[in-house]
Formats: C-alpha cells, sequence, structure tokens
C-alpha cells in the first residue's frame, strides 16, 4: 500500500503546484494525475472550484440579457474544476480510501451539499432557467431534454418552496450527505474489521485449494501463521460453499449478516431512520406523499403500482420453483445428515453445491482454471472487438492510483481514439466491497473542445493471484466482469452534445440493460470457445463441460430471483412510508419481505443496516431495476440469438439507438427503436425456464 496516493507524504506547498489547479494536466487524454495527487490538494481545490463555480452561476444569473438556451441553459462548462477534483476523491473514496480520506469526506461533504443548494435555490437563476422553460426557441430532441431535466432539476431540488421550506431543504441535504457518508464508511469498517483466523488445518477440510492458498496468503500479509478468511466476496463466498466446519460457517453467516448492528460507533440502525424519514419529509416538502413517488415519476416503471405489479409477478411465477428448489436441497442435506436434520441459511451454499454436483457433476472450481483472469479479459475484450470492432492497447504513461489498475486506451473502429479504461480488479483494505463502473470525465461535444472523450472505469473484487497460480476467476466472476464491462461500453459509446446527458446517465431502471444484457455471453459456447483455455495446458475447456454449463444454467434461478424480489420488497416498504419511521428496524424488516422469504429470518441479523444500494447508494425506491432490467435484458437478447451472438448489425443497432444516445430521449422510445416493439416477461421465463411452470 506504500505506493498509492493516501500514503504520499506531504510536500511543503511552495515547492509544488496542486495538481488539479494545472490545466491541461500534461497526461495522455488529459487523465487525472493520480501519481502527483496528495491528500492535501483536495480542499484548497475544491473550494477554489465552489469559488470559481460561484462566479459562473453570479454571471449567469445576473445577465442582463434575455435568457436564452445558449446564455442560460447550456452557458456552464463542462469539466469544470469542482468537478474534475470531486470526481476523482469520490471515486477513490471507494477503491482507495483511507481514515484521512474519510475525514475529508465528513468535512467537505456539508460544504457540497450546501454549494448545490446554493445553485438549485438561486432565485434569480431559477427565474432565468423558467423562462427560457416557457418561451424557449425550436429545440432539437436534445436540447429539449437538458432543458426540461434542468428545469426539472430545480423544481426537484426545492426552487418552488417557501422560504422556510427552503431553509429546512437546505439542512435535510446537508444531513443527507453526511448520514449517507457515513453509513458506507461504517459498513467497510464493520467488514475489515472481521477476519477468521484458522489455525488448525482440520478446519480447512471440504475447502478447495484456491481458497486454502488465499486464506495463506492473506495471514501472511497480517503477519501471522495459518489461515485468515474475510467478508470480502472472494473469501467468504467459497467458504459458505465448500467449508465443511458447520460452526464456522455459522460464524462467518453471522458475521457478514450482523454487519453495523452491533453496539459499537459503527452501528447503523438510527442512521438508517434519519435517512429513510429525511427522505419521506424532503418528498413530501416537494409535494409527493412518499419517497417513492417522487423518485418513480423520474423512471420508467412510473409509479410505485407498476413496481409492485412487477415484483408480484415475479413473486407468483418464481415462488413455486424457488420452493420446490429448496427443498430438493432440504433432502440432499437429510439424506447426507440424517432425518432429523434442519438446514439452516448458512448451510444452503453448502448442500446447494453438493445438489449441483449430483445433478450436473459442476462445481465452480472446475471452472477456475479456464478463468485465468488475462484470459478472461482478453475473451471480453475480443468479444467488444468482434461485435464493435474496437480494440485496447494498454498505455503505461497514464498515471494510475494503485499498483494493481491498468489502463488502455480504447479505439473505434476506424482507428480512431474513443475513451480510457481503467481495470482495478481485487480486493484490499481500502476498497468497498462489491463491483462498479464509475467515470473520472464524462464525454461532451463542444465547439472548443470538438467530440471530447469518457475516461471510464471497472472496479471488482475478484480472486486474487496467490503465490502459485495466477487469478484464477469463477464463473459467477466472469459474468460480474461482463456485466460492469457491459456499463463501461455505455460510458465509452457516449456521443452526446451535452455532458449531463452522456453515457450512464438515463433513468436508474434503464441503466442496467447495457450491462446485465453482456452477461448473457458468459454461457454461450461460441464465445467461451475464443478464451476459456487451461491456465497450465493451454487445452480448450472440454464440449462437454461447457455442455454442463449450459444445462446447469438455470439451477436455483428461481431462488436467485426471488430473493433479488425480496430485497426490492425491502425498499420499497421503506420508500412508502407516508409517516415518520420509528419502527424497529430488525421487526420491520422481517414483515416487509416476509412473503418473498424461503428461509426463516436468524435473529440478530439485519439486511437494512448494510444495504448500501437503498441508503447511500442511487437504489433508494429502485432495487426493482434490477429486475426490471433483467425483463429488458432477456427481450433484447433474443435479437442476438436470432440474428447470432456475435451479430455486427445488432451490435451496431444497439450501439446506435441504446449505448451512444445517453439520457437524450425517454428511454423506452430508444428501447424501441431497437426492438422494434416494447418488452415483455416473456423471453425472460424461457430463458429460466419457467414458462410451463406459469401455465399450469
Amino acid at each position: 500500500m506504500k505506493d498509492n496516493i493516501k500514503n504520499k507524504q506531504a510536500i511543503p506547498s511552495e515547492e509544488r503546484t496542486n495538481p488539479f489547479f494545472k490545466q491541461p494536466y500534461g497526461t495522455p487524454h488529459n487523465t487525472a494525475p493520480f501519481d502527483q495527487i496528495h491528500i492535501e490538494d483536495y480542499e484548497p481545490a475544491i473550494l477554489e472550484g465552489i469559488r470559481q463555480d460561484n462566479e459562473l452561476i453570479d454571471k449567469i444569473a445576473n445577465n442582463p440579457e434575455e435568457p436564452t438556451f445558449e446564455n442560460t441553459i447550456a452557458y456552464s462548462t463542462p469539466d469544470n474544476l469542482l468537478s474534475r477534483v470531486t470526481e476523482v476523491f469520490f471515486n477513490l473514496l471507494s477503491a482507495e480510501t483511507c481514515d484521512e480520506m474519510d475525514e475529508l469526506a465528513q468535512k467537505m461533504s456539508p460544504i457540497l451539499s450546501e454549494h448545490a443548494n446554493n445553485i438549485m435555490l438561486n432565485e434569480k437563476l431559477f427565474a432565468r432557467v423558467k423562462y427560457v422553460y416557457e418561451h424557449h426557441r425550436p429545440l432539437d430532441t436534445e436540447e429539449q431534454m437538458l432543458l426540461e431535466k434542468m428545469y426539472d432539476g430545480f423544481i426537484r431540488s426545492g426552487a418552488n418552496l417557501n422560504p422556510d421550506q427552503k431553509k429546512r431543504f437546505r439542512e435535510i441535504s446537508k444531513e443527507m450527505s453526511r448520514l449517507t457518508l457515513q453509513f458506507s464508511q461504517n459498513n467497510l469498517k464493520e467488514t475489515n474489521n472481521f477476519s477468521l483466523h484458522i489455525t488448525n488445518s482440520e478446519d480447512l477440510s471440504g475447502l478447495p485449494e484456491s481458497a486454502i492458498e488465499a486464506a495463506a496468503l492473506a495471514a501472511k500479509e497480517k503477519q501471522v501463521e495459518g489461515w485468515i478468511f474475510t467478508l470480502h466476496a472472494p473469501s467468504i463466498t467459497p467458504f459458505m460453499t465448500y467449508a465443511d466446519n458447520r460452526e464456522l460457517r455459522k460464524k462467518m453467516y453471522m458475521a457478514r449478516n450482523t454487519i453495523c448492528t452491533h453496539d459499537n460507533e459503527y452501528n447503523n440502525m438510527d442512521i438508517a431512520r434519519q435517512i429513510i424519514n429525511l427522505r419521506r419529509e424532503r418528498a413530501q416538502m416537494l409535494g409527493y406523499e412518499t419517497y417513492a413517488d417522487f423518485v418513480l415519476t423520474k423512471r420508467m416503471a412510473e409509479n410505485s403500482t407498476n413496481v409492485y405489479r412487477l415484483l408480484n409477478e415475479l413473486l407468483e411465477a418464481y415462488m413455486p420453483a424457488a420452493r420446490k428448489e429448496v427443498e430438493e436441497i432440504e433432502a440432499l442435506a437429510k439424506r447426507t445428515e440424517g432425518d432429523d436434520f434442519t438446514i439452516e441459511p448458512w448451510d444452503f451454499a453448502y448442500y446447494a453445491h453438493k445438489l449441483k454436483l449430483e445433478k450436473y457433476n459442476l462445481d465452480a472450481e472446475m471452472l477456475r482454471p479456464y478463468f485465468e483472469l488475462s484470459q478472461v479479459k482478453s475473451g471480453i475484450f475480443g468479444l467488444a472487438t468482434r461485435l464493435y470492432g474496437i480494440t485496447f492497447v494498454e498505455n503505461k504513461d497514464i498515471p494510475v492510483y494503485h499498483p494493481d489498475v491498468t489502463a488502455y486506451e480504447v479505439f473505434d473502429k476506424d482507428g480512431s481514439y474513443l475513451a480510457v479504461l481503467y481495470t482495478d480488479f481485487h480486493p484490499r483494505e481500502g476498497k468497498q466491497s462489491g463491483a462498479w463502473m464509475t467515470s473520472y470525465k464524462d464525454q461532451w461535444i463542444s465547439e472548443e473542445d470538438g467530440n471530447s472523450r469518457p475516461h471510464v472505469s471497472v472496479t471488482m473484487n475478484f480472486t486474487k493471484p496467490t503465490e502459485s497460480k495466477p487469478a484464477l476467476l469463477t464463473l459467477s466472476e466472469v459474468e460480474t466482469f461482463l456485466h460492469e464491462f457491459g456499463h463501461a461500453l455505455h460510458g465509452i459509446f457516449a456521443n452526446t452534445r451535452f455532458e449531463s446527458l452522456s453515457g450512464t446517465s438515463v433513468y436508474w431502471d434503464f441503466v442496467e440493460l447495457p450491462s446485465q444484457i453482456m452477461e448473457n455471453f458468459a454461457v454461450e459456447p461460441d464465445f467461451l470457445n475464443t478464451f476459456a483455455r487451461h491456465y497450465e495446458t493451454g487445452e480448450p475447456m472440454p464440449t462437454e463441460l461447457i455442455e454442463r454449463i449450459i444445462a446447469s444454467r438455470n439451477f436455483n434461478i428461481a431462488y436467485a430471483c426471488i430473493r433479488q424480489v425480496s430485497f426490492g420488497l425491502l425498499d420499497m416498504a421503506y420508500y412508502t412510508l407516508k409517516e415518520e419511521f420509528h419502527d424497529d428496524i430488525m421487526q420491520f424488516e422481517r414483515e416487509a419481505w416476509k412473503k418473498a422469504q424461503l428461509f426463516p429470518q436468524i435473529d440478530g441479523t439485519c439486511m437494512t443496516v448494510q444495504f448500501g444500494h437503498i441508503m447511500s447508494g442511487g437504489y433508494a425506491a429502485g432495487y426493482y431495476s434490477y429486475k426490471w432490467a433483467e425483463v429488458l435484458d432477456a427481450d433484447a437478447f433474443s435479437v442476438f440469438q436470432k440474428n447470432g451472438i456475435f451479430s455486427q448489425e445488432v451490435a451496431q443497432s444497439f450501439r446506435d439507438n441504446i449505448l451512444s444516445k445517453g439520457g437524450t430521449e425517454h428511454p423506452m422510445t430508444l428501447y424501441k427503436r431497437f426492438r422494434g416493439q416494447e418488452p415483455s416477461i416473456d423471453a425472460l421465463l424461457t430463458r429460466n425456464g419457467i414458462t410451463s411452470t406459469t401455465k399450469n
């Protein structure tokens, strides 16, 4: 960790210039100068960025000329100082943080929140925006969308509130920025604070060699004997799947599912309540009954009735199959352990794995040798080349924020420069769990810059290489890579005039379509044959093994669907509240998702307090989006299947109508332009093998 940004020694200010103040940076494609940034650079750069912002806002708001689209709506400067520094800072807060970064975030977040409020509650500025909204010249589609987005943004940020309400709105915004940040930081710290230290080799029984080697490396890194298992996915997932020691599985399960419930400084119970109440209060100030009503007016789903309709349709279609899946696993457990054995949540993955092995002779470890990370990366990059003609070239001159990170230049099929892509694959203490795509610079088109191309990043937590083996992935990790890479393509292909409509700046229940459609390729034989080779022998993955993958594709698919539905129900339960929330969170959680539970909830466990998606992320009243987009992706991928999975014609249509358009038009308009019709749930049910169940 000694080479990364956060540990750089401070240099007296007179000896150096804050790198954020240099423009251009002098780096390839003007990429962020990670190798020059010190922690003390952020605060002055943020404050100067705010000052420059205020200067520009004053210029627009006090312009004596009649408000026009050009001098009011399209006047702001893309990629300004404040956006450059905050994109680096908050991205690294997720990917490479430390205590000093966390403290600075707590200090700066309320200041940034106040600055945002100062803009959106600026009466002179809003008056000009409103005038343009009501008296504008004829606009093209993208200009019209920008105007509507800006006008709605002011309304939804309190521009029409009375002075007392505006004061309260400011207080809520500032408090929300503090609480959501604290929620996220608590989650990471609690995750990092637990480790299972094993010193008796007998406790490793059942675990594959890959998991044991990774645990030995983790112990070595912590300078202790034995093996260390953590709550990060590459560690806990194989442990819960393979470890024979049931008590240790229970210990890991309870540690994972009681994060942020303990009586310590990282408890998120009250923080979650405050977040829920503040969101409801803010929505009601703006004239909505609930926070969900506020959110869903800017979603494809449109309202909570449609969200619940989707969740209930899925519940009805998948629950019978999910119960059968659980019954099968319970039956195997009883055959193995005796009729008096009661399966618990910490047993599910363990016996599910045994059942999958019994039914399909397939095990995640069998596939690992064929999914060496560099080969997987070549395969996924190669898929993009085959579909879209784009190529990826590593550029070591582009600075990166950690030695694990690699930077690539992306070139279009005509050889022109398209984007920069950063890849960051492995877990570390300063990194949030999970996987995500983000950008360090969005795309836009202007007379001064031409088509200014984006800098995007995919960040994951994959199995690390060990002392004896390279990084060997599971099929699930390959799917995750494809998912985040799909988001990256959405950013890479962005081709819009305005930065705020670029790339992934789309409705939240549409943003997962480009990512989830890519997951379909993971079980396509023609794709696997392009890269899946044994890391030692170079032999391609055997055909019969691929056939077993395909045969097992829908193993426990209904269970997985119901699990996602349960999260959607929990999310909606919180954000359809009309009254102040004072209930016990654990009890409320049990009631909210009970009709989608296949096991009793264990006392002391709680999802809400670690559910970053709906508390500190962008999925509040929007977790259903994953299932909504799954309907879209199954329907959309059927076009590839019909025309050939590598069809360049279909891929070009997807690029032209979906990926390059960003938020320039309503997503259903874009989708129908690609698909030729609105989506239906039929393709998803067929893909999941559920169709026959729904007809009986």
